[in-house]
């Protein structure tokens, strides 16, 4: 099964387990937006809690708010996005279909780095425990060409979109004969820049309404809110103001599922530090950011650092997280160096004076800030896809399991009454009594133990407690594991403190 077979087999497992559905599926949708069911939100609020946790909790300096998503649109002429929020697009002639010209080239350079990741792999095939990869990639004449193509175009992209250089961009979708996937052909328009916020009316219609804008990020909520928090909290810099909420973007090439949507979800932190230092805690946001990822034991090698070729308006230096989805490593997490244009901006059209008095320096200044952004759909979208499994077991049946780091798992523990009688299910519901005011547990009594185990591996359930006529008479339960189907007796009054240790988020705070 291709990579590509493998994620449409993801998504409709989304929908089939109460993951994922389509918004607004009984009127045939809506494109690019979608609902999380049951197992979902539970997923996505256990992912917002790690991270909110490891932001406010193991960070004494950082706090949290909650902004509203209308906010003045002056802040958004301030920020920006106005006058700068733009995406490069171009239309297929033929297809009739939309493009961003960005992607079309980031597409061709991600071909190029995949021949060149097939030649490695002949390589290593070829020579074993011997091969260089390393050695390989500066040497094999198809790497070397790949490689010399790769740099050249992807200079050519930063230099054009620094420049905004719309012509330039065409010319190297011309040049690097970039063929529309629909249609095949290369009949392609100018370059044009597209404004991605939705504007919409507040107050009444007619000449009173102002025209407002769903907000296009969560950053500008925790910049207007700086003296705010800084003062009722006595914050003393360095210190951050954390926020998760929706944001909006009128995305014209919306695709990949949720990688990609209109209405989304951050996870935001912004850190404001003294002018100067911007580029160590840049660098140390960095590694932290990194560590969280890795803490999930969902492999170092799946994610990468990837510099921004193009720097945004507000940044001096700007890094993606990567991370390998089924479509190619692609950007997970954001992290900036902002410098002090939110705050300097919003000074200036405000006429507020938002500074920072550092007793320790005897001076006043506008402090610089390192951002942190994630999405939290994409998050969600990375966890699927590396828990995702088909297997093959030894009896020649197939399973499909989602291998959910267990703090992240929309259900804890299923408790599952062998049979539907012989005191089993009241036994089996006094456990589900015992263990719901702290874990998200499932009752099942309906259908073979086989079937059920199933269910619960298909929506990446860690635990399934089995209560049989032995529990009758030992006090004791079979608990099964999700990932090696292995089984062990524990005693009834075990279970609250085994599940503790492997679901709970404080323990895997600590491994932070």
């Amino acid at each position: 099964m291709t990579q590509d077979e493998l994620f449409k087999v993801l998504v409709a497992h989304c929908k089939e387990y109460g993951f994922i559905f389509p918004s607004s599926e009984i009127y045939d949708g809506l494109a690019a937006v979608y609902d999380y069911g049951q197992m979902g939100v539970e997923l996505k609020n256990n992912i917002k809690k790690y991270w909110w946790g490891a932001m406010t909790r193991l960070h004494e300096n950082i706090v949290g708010i909650d902004s509203c998503i209308f906010m003045h649109p002056k802040i958004w002429e301030a920020s920006g996005h106005v006058g700068a929020f733009n995406d490069p697009l171009i239309d297929n002639k033929d297809s009739k279909k939309r493009y961003r010209a960005d992607v079309l080239i980031e597409d061709y350079i991600a071909k190029l780095e995949e021949k060149n990741a097939k030649e490695v792999e002949k390589g290593r095939k070829k020579f074993g425990d011997a091969f260089d990869e390393e050695k390989f990639l500066q040497t094999n004449p198809n790497c070397v060409r790949n490689s010399e193509k790769i740099a050249q175009v992807r200079k050519r992209m930063a230099d054009a979109l620094n420049a905004n250089d719309l012509k330039e961009l065409r010319q190297i979708i011309i040049d690097c004969e970039i063929a529309c996937p629909i249609s095949g052909t290369k009949n392609w328009t100018e370059v044009r820049q597209f404004n991605l916020m939705f504007s919409t009316q507040l107050g009444s219609v007619g000449e009173e309404a102002n025209t407002i804008y769903l907000r296009p990020e969560t950053a500008q909520g925790i910049f207007v809110n700086y003296l705010n928090v800084q003062k009722t909290g006595r914050m003393k810099i360095p210190f951050g103001i954390a926020q998760i909420g929706k944001a909006f973007r009128n995305e014209i090439v919306a695709r990949q599922f949720i990688f990609r949507m209109r209405e989304f979800e951050q996870m935001e932190m912004q850190f404001f530090i003294k002018p100067g230092t911007e580029l160590d805690w840049f660098a140390q946001w960095k590694k932290n950011r990194m560590a969280w990822h890795v803490n999930l034991g969902m492999g170092a090698e799946n994610y990468r650092f990837h510099d921004h070729d193009k720097l945004a308006h507000y940044a001096n230096a700007a890094t993606d997280i990567e991370f390998n989805f089924p479509f190619g490593f692609k950007e997970l997490e954001g992290i900036h160096s902002r410098t002090d244009f939110d705050l300097g901006n919003h000074q200036k059209f405000s006429g507020k004076k938002i500074q920072y008095f550092d007793p320790e320096s005897n001076e006043s200044y506008t402090p610089y800030v390192v951002e942190t952004s994630i999405g939290v759909d994409r998050m969600v979208l990375a966890v699927l896809s590396h828990s995702f499994k088909e297997e093959t077991l030894e009896n020649g049946e197939t399973r499909v399991v989602l291998s959910i780091p267990a703090p992240l798992a929309p259900v804890k523990a299923a408790v599952l009454p062998l049979v539907k009688k012989d005191g089993l299910p009241e036994l089996a519901q006094k456990i589900m009594d015992m263990l719901k005011f702290d874990f998200n547990c499932q009752y099942d009594e309906k259908d073979s133990i086989g079937k059920r185990y199933r269910r619960q591996d298909a929506i990446g359930t860690p635990f399934c407690i089995t209560v049989d006529h032995d529990s009758l008479e030992d006090g004791c339960v079979t608990v099964r594991y999700r990932d090696t189907m292995t089984q062990d007796r524990i005693k009834i009054e075990d279970l609250p403190a085994m599940i503790h240790r492997e679901v709970d988020l404080g323990v895997l705070l600590r491994k932070l």
